[in-house]
């Protein structure tokens, strides 16, 4: 089979923007494009172009004509930015007039190529949108998100649509990083039944397979590819271009020069990893093995909050749930499940009435004064209440456990069972799960809602701020 050297677009600050919120340094952009212009890429994407955003973004979130014509573009490589097409959507005049808010006319513009990143509702809004930009002049791509679930039938209409339509490239995203090369085979298949022209890929790497599944997508005739420098990009991030730029030298037997983009790497993309942690880990490895968005777990692991047994508790979680969808308000249910009325059926008045309360927390403290501490709840004889799985102060001067926290419950429930001393928690609010697995356990049920900026108290319940455990 005759191989046809595929167009190469390089997303590295606009899907890499995720970690840093677009801003990038003028000097790293220069760089950047140097690079890409040397190593062949053909189209580099600059970033977004956003109509309005919340909160501080740097230049790539808008990549405005006039932010671009201050960047020193090499004459070979193109330029492109991306719309989301929710956006468009979303705008009061429709998606016609918010091109034309948007974009000038190709030939004013340094911008060649514009893509709409499109779920598969959003795809009449986007074909909308494609016949304006292509009537200013622009290449114009459309990247389906998600595909990895839709059925057939779904992705035929897709393609279908396109036909009629006919942006210059129909790309389909591997969104959550869940696609094996079988799956890509299907989607690419499924596609070309009804679309006969260029079809691109943009996988994610969750589970390591971005590089294997775009190989394989060039080997069943799709002829656009995308990457990043260093695999930047949500979540665990993309194909990586230095790889993908080695694999297609040697395909289409055509010079490898990646000396400037390697340099790039080590001196400015490899301290950038390091700070915010994009690549495949465990984590997204199952975030991608159950089709949960990544951003649940890129949002977990920059927030101290969630340990490691959180995380797990979460995607465990969401695994039953659902999270193809990212949605700060489905993370932050999932933290607690305390968004209904508080309901508890134990009252710890009697317990601690007229004695001391000793709470014991998780800092350093405990350790360092174990000694006067134990000597304390000898002679004193105060009620001793341990958050979770923690003390260090020996087992049978504790009195009582205390965890509500839902993902730390279900990471530590083995634990739980061994311990003696009786658990406090939220029981009848917690799923069933939790329940079921607290079964043959001493447990005191103290209700628990969660209401922002809320403190009530009653005998057998409370409405806090946050479901944290004191």
């Amino acid at each position: 089979m005759t191989r046809v050297k595929p167009i190469l677009v390089d997303c590295t600050l606009r899907d890499g923007g995720y970690y840093n919120g677009w801003d990038f340094a003028n000097d790293l952009i220069e760089e950047y494009l140097q690079a890409m212009a040397i190593a062949a890429v053909d189209f580099v994407e600059l970033g977004f172009r956003h109509l309005e955003t919340d909160g501080f973004l740097g230049g790539c979130a808008y990549t405005t004509d006039r932010f671009i014509r201050g960047l020193s573009i090499p004459p070979n490589l193109g330029v492109g930015v991306m719309v989301n097409a929710g956006d468009l959507q979303s705008y009061e005049l429709g998606p016609t007039a918010a091109i034309e808010s948007l974009f000038a006319p190709a030939a004013d513009s340094p911008v060649q190529l514009v893509r709409i990143a499109s779920h598969f509702h959003e795809v009449g809004v986007t074909f909308e949108a494609c016949a304006k930009l292509q009537e200013l002049g622009y290449l114009v791509g459309i990247n389906l998100m998600q595909v990895a679930d839709r059925s057939d039938d779904e992705i035929s209409y897709v393609g279908e649509q396109a036909s009629v339509v006919g942006p210059d490239v129909l790309y389909f995203a591997d969104s959550l990083g869940s696609m094996d090369s079988a799956q890509a085979t299907k989607v690419i298949r499924v596609l070309r039944s009804r679309w006969s022209g260029p079809i691109g890929i943009h996988a994610h790497d969750n589970m390591g397979l971005a590089l294997m599944n775009t190989l394989h997508a060039l080997d069943e005739g799709v002829t656009w590819v995308d990457a990043t420098v260093a695999g930047m990009g949500r979540g665990a991030g993309n194909t990586k271009v230095e790889y993908l730029l080695i694999e297609l030298a040697d395909r289409h037997q055509v010079p490898l020069n990646i000396g400037p983009l390697v340099s790039l790497i080590e001196r400015r993309f490899r301290p950038m990893q390091a700070e915010f942690g994009w690549g495949s880990n465990t984590f997204y490895y199952l975030a991608g093995r159950y089709g949960i968005h990544p951003t649940y777990v890129q949002a977990m692991l920059a927030d101290s909050r969630y340990a490691e047994e959180d995380v797990l508790a979460v995607i465990d979680h969401l695994k039953f749930v659902g999270g193809k969808r990212f949605s700060v308000e489905a993370l932050e249910t999932g933290r607690n499940f305390y968004d209904s009325t508080p309901a508890g059926s134990w009252a710890p008045a009697a317990l601690m009435e007229e004695r001391d309360v000793l709470i014991l927390g998780s800092g350093p403290g405990i350790e360092r004064y174990q000694d006067a501490l134990e000597e304390y709840v000898v002679s004193c004889e105060p009620l001793v209440m341990a958050f979770n799985t923690d003390s260090v102060l020996r087992d049978e001067l504790v009195d009582l456990r205390v965890a509500s926290h839902p993902f730390r419950l279900l990471s530590n429930v083995e634990a739980h069972l061994k311990f003696r001393q009786p658990l406090m928690t939220p029981l009848s609010m917690l799923p069933k799960s939790v329940r079921d697995s607290l079964a043959g356990k001493e447990v005191f049920d103290f209700g628990l809602a969660v209401q922002p900026g809320v403190f009530e108290f009653s005998d057998c319940h409370c409405v806090l701020p946050t479901s944290l455990t004191v």
